[in-house]
Order: C-alpha cells, then structure tokens, then sequence
C-alpha cells in the first residue's frame, strides 16, 4: 500500500511461505522513509546471497580485463 501520487511505503501484507522473512525488508524501508522507486533499486540474492556475491565479483573481474588480455584469453581457451 503506498499514497496515492508517492512512492512512500505505508504498509504490507504478505502471505507466503517465507512471508516473515520478506516483511522485513519492507518494515526496514518504511522506517528508513525508502520508496518504491528506491527500493526497486536494491539488488536480490537470486537464488541464494553467495551466487549474488559471486555474480558481482565476476561482473568487477570483466570490467579488469584489458582489450589485449581478452584476445589472449580468448586465444587460451581456442587451443584447450
């Protein structure tokens, strides 16, 4: 539930097997005054938090690697 024209949390029912798990994320952004657009910003665990941790290290570890490191990578992976 959110006011009309705002983004601003007033409040939420969730009715799910791990529903208590997911209502403090919403608690904790109405009491940190975060709204929907904010909180749609805020990236998930998917399916676990580890394989988040992992997703974002590769994504860092791409943005390393050189034009020239590419191509000898890319050269290594053609002869095995």
């Amino acid at each position: 539930m959110h006011k009309k024209g705002s983004d601003e949390i007033l409040g939420a029912t969730i009715v799910a097997r791990h529903g208590g798990e997911m209502i403090s994320e919403i608690t904790t952004a109405m009491i940190g005054e975060m709204g929907l657009s904010k909180m749609s910003t805020v990236i998930h665990p998917y399916p676990t938090q580890a394989n988040a941790i992992k997703q974002a290290a590769d994504t860092y570890r791409r943005t390393l690697l050189t034009e020239k490191t590419k191509k000898l990578l890319g050269f290594l992976v053609k002869l095995s």
